[in-house]
């Protein structure tokens, strides 16, 4: 047998960083940034105002008060957008909306609640310093200053600053295409009557549901029946549009482990027994250049072998650091034991209190088990070289998405 690491690195060796396109803002969301992105003007470009009220020179309302208000003349309206060049001297006021630009001369902006609110006139009940609700050219990111760096993964808030700085399309590193399809004669598609010796297909639902919380796009494929040819084909099918294939099922030992049967010695793939629980037998390698991952058909090893192995291949693929789950050290709070050998991903129940994260290792741990899965929220790795921990020993443990 290998170990989880060896076979980690043969994965990782083998997968190849996918090229960059060019997409247009709202394609790229959930891709990684393939360029650093740089502000070629100022944020704000201008100085502007913070709040609705009135630009005024400070000087002039310096002994305002609520006893004795400071009346002023306004001569006009500015609002946001507005391309007027505008200014005001001392003595005068111009009403100013957020976002509008500072007229010359003007060193403050005084809020409307502090106002009787006049249009012609209006009287200013408290004083405001220079620079009072104003919101400088620069303040927020320089001329020239890099906003994102290449290797970001763009949510909400990045796409946000792109268009903050004018771009509408940027270079990106592709959200790996994922194939995920289960084997199996006994597997019938949930919503459908079950005879004997049938069960529901959930395998495929689940990973091609991992593949979109780790960043991928996902697509399931129709569950493919244990013939040979039918599985030599599937997988021939889907070459042209997976960045990644994933089948879970028949790689085992069986009579008809069929796509061991079909993908032993073609392409670079290969099978092996690693030293894991659960997720023994696994298969890996390319074929046509294309990364196939051969997963364990039992629901939990297909699942723990998708996040040890898959999901940091698909990070490696986006030109990511390929790391794991995040992963914390948690005390545990009952007596576990470990099989001598192999490294046990035990599902747990992890919470935080009091500045400590504490983890409890679900009741069953057998691989067939999904439902200890669905309400599990970690997983706790416990080393080839332990066979047992007392509670109270501090373990790592990974966050499993939530």
């Amino acid at each position: 047998m290998r170990s989880v690491d060896e076979h980690l690195t043969e994965i990782l060796g083998a997968v190849r960083v996918l090229p960059p396109l060019d997409l247009a803002l709202l394609e790229a969301q959930g891709t990684v940034l393939a360029e650093p992105v740089s502000a070629p003007v100022p944020l704000p470009p201008f100085d502007n105002s913070a709040m609705d009220g009135y630009a005024v020179v400070s000087a002039d309302i310096a002994e305002a008060s609520e006893s004795s208000p400071v009346t002023l003349p306004v001569v006009g309206d500015i609002t946001a957008g507005d391309p007027a060049v505008s200014a005001i001297r001392p003595g005068l006021t111009a009403r100013i909306m957020t976002g509008a630009p500072l007229p010359a001369g003007a060193d403050a902006v005084v809020p409307v609640e502090w106002t009787d609110g006049g249009a012609a006139t209006v009287r200013i009940s408290r004083p405001a310093p220079p620079g009072h609700y104003i919101r400088r050219a620069g303040e927020d990111v320089r001329e020239g200053q890099v906003v994102l760096e290449a290797g970001t993964r763009l949510g909400a808030p990045q796409i946000g600053m792109i268009a903050a700085v004018g771009r509408a399309r940027v270079t990106v590193r592709p959200k790996p295409r994922v194939v995920v399809v289960s084997t199996g004669d006994e597997l019938r598609e949930p919503g459908t009557p079950l005879g004997h010796g049938e069960i529901w297909e959930s395998n495929a639902y689940m990973l091609t549901a991992a593949v979109v919380e780790a960043g991928g796009v996902g697509f399931r494929q129709t569950t493919v029946v244990d013939e040979p040819g039918k599985v030599r084909e599937m997988l021939e099918d889907q070459l042209a549009r997976a960045d990644a294939i994933v089948t879970t099922g028949g790689v085992s030992m069986g009579t008809k482990d069929v796509v061991k049967e079909v993908l032993a010695g073609t392409g670079t793939v290969g099978f092996h027994k690693v030293r894991m629980r659960p997720g023994k037998p696994q298969g890996f390698g390319l074929l046509e250049g294309t990364p196939v991952f051969t997963l364990p058909g039992n629901p939990v090893s297909a699942y723990v072998s998708f996040q040890v192995f898959v999901r940091p291949a698909m990070r490696a693929m986006q030109g990511l650091p390929p790391e794991p789950l995040p992963t914390v050290t948690a005390v545990l709070a009952e007596d576990i034991t470990s099989p001598a050998g192999l490294r046990h991903f035990l599902r747990g129940d992890l919470s935080f209190d009091d500045g400590v994260y504490t983890v409890k290792a679900a009741k069953v741990q057998g691989s067939h088990q999904l439902g200890s899965l669905a309400s599990a929220n970690s997983l706790i790795v416990v080393p080839e070289d332990v066979e047992a921990l007392p509670a109270g020993s501090r373990v790592s443990v990974m966050r499993l998405p939530s």
